[in-house]
């Protein structure tokens, strides 16, 4: 069964309607009808928390994520593997990448899952190294 894993800002995308928000909805879907395995890591699921509470304030910010964890269809992943570990620190040493974003980029090494995002900026160097799958869910601009 395909696994996509969701960058922050895929699900931020969502949440606000913004231009890629119907590849989002219907990964969600699929989901749902079990299809696909959707999930988001906890450390990119901050990244979310605190984007709500900047935009809409906390009440809102608690009922997003709130929502997530009681969602059938998105896995909160919240653990780290020693693998995971490892493989996120490597992502991590050239310091250009955010510390959620290597442990986002090193799950889905570990679990082949492909990575959704449109955070084209961050994740097209490790796109070309070929290391992890990518879903963009809109053009770059």
């Amino acid at each position: 069964m395909q696994n996509y894993l969701l960058d922050a800002c895929a699900l931020i995308a969502y949440s606000d309607r913004e231009e890629g928000a119907p590849v989002v909805r219907e990964l969600l879907h699929r989901a749902e009808r079990r299809e696909i395995i959707v999930s988001i890591h906890a450390a990119n699921l901050i990244e979310v928390y605190y984007d709500r509470i900047r935009t809409v304030g906390s009440e809102e910010a608690d009922k997003t994520v709130q929502d997530i964890y009681n969602s059938f269809y998105i896995a909160v992943i919240d653990t780290l593997s020693p693998s995971v570990v490892r493989e996120a620190a490597y992502f991590k040493v050239p310091g250009k990448m955010s510390f959620a974003d290597a442990i986002l980029v090193a799950t889905a090494r570990c679990t082949g899952a492909t990575i959704v995002t449109c955070d084209h900026a961050e994740f097209e160097p490790v796109e070309q190294r070929g290391l992890v799958s990518f879903l963009w869910i809109r053009p770059k601009h």
